[in-house]
């Protein structure tokens, strides 16, 4: 089976082109084995790119620890760029199909003529508390006090197609990533689980962001994250709705124009090396 490794911002995944590829059988299996650092390719998890009824192509996306979630926002900026650069379709707009439905994405090559930075029309922002899911109230939960452990972290929660706590914080640590992060991550408020980011406001403009990713642990990047970081942030008074966020693998340029519109966001896709998987 020949598969692509690609990031985003250093959220990195392993993909396998479903055109031309006979898929696995047992996907959620697969990506435990390719995702090992030490023992397979590794990655933060496997994506699928699959012909779509509806859209150019379509984004299947499994966890490091098999689990499918329903988007990926730096792991479908490296979606358009396949599809891009390998010829599925080489077009300036794309539409992918995912788990939260189908997205609009603005591709840029650069001098090379090869995708170098994608914006992806992230959709509306969920803020009902249901839909998220959680069983904490408002719409959206904002700065609802959440015990975690050994201390009480006030917490807001955004679905951008898949659910986000953010926690505010001084400063951001490893204690709270490593130790809070993975305690947030199966709260039982938290039906589905959910992906916990901590943020630290630089200025109502910039912020510097730590993710603990439901099914793969730390990651370098998390798109998803990072506009329901935004949302988080505006509907709390912190940030302002154009914001530059700084994440351990890179840097990702986000905007929310208006309270019922949806949220943009602009960064690189990589394409690191191809290779064969011994199926």
């Amino acid at each position: 089976m020949r598969f692509t490794k690609m990031h985003g911002a250093g959220n990195d995944y392993v993909y396998v082109d479903g055109f031309r590829e006979q898929l696995p059988a047992n996907p959620a299996e697969l990506a435990i084995r390719v995702s090992d650092r030490h023992r397979g390719i590794g990655g933060d998890g496997l994506i699928l790119i699959v012909p779509s009824a509806v859209a150019d192509a379509r984004m299947r996306m499994y966890n490091a620890d098999g689990s499918e979630a329903e988007m990926c926002g730096n792991g479908i900026r490296c979606v358009a760029k396949y599809v891009y650069d390998h010829g599925l379709a080489c077009k300036p707009e794309l539409r992918i199909e995912t788990g939260r439905g189908v997205l609009t994405l603005q591709v840029f090559p650069g001098a090379d003529g090869r995708v170098a930075r994608v914006r992806v029309n992230m959709g509306l922002p969920i803020l009902e508390a249901a839909r998220i899911p959680t069983t904490l109230e408002g719409a959206p939960p904002a700065n609802v006090p959440l015990a975690v452990g050994d201390r009480t972290v006030s917490v807001t929660c955004v679905s951008m197609g898949n659910p986000h706590c953010v926690t505010f914080v001084e400063e951001l640590s490893d204690d709270w990533v490593l130790r809070i992060g993975p305690q947030v991550e199966v709260h039982p408020v938290f039906p589905k689980k959910v992906n916990a980011e901590f943020i630290q406001v630089l200025s109502p403009r910039e912020f510097r962001m730590r993710v603990w990713e439901r099914g793969s642990g730390e990651t370098q990047a998390c798109g998803t994250g990072a506009c329901a970081a935004l949302v988080a942030g505006v509907v709390t008074g912190r940030l302002e709705r154009t914001a530059l966020a700084h994440l351990p693998g890179g840097d990702l340029e986000l905007e929310w124009p208006a309270v019922d519109g949806p949220v943009f966001m602009t960064g690189p896709a990589v394409e690191v090396f191809s290779g064969e998987w011994p199926e």
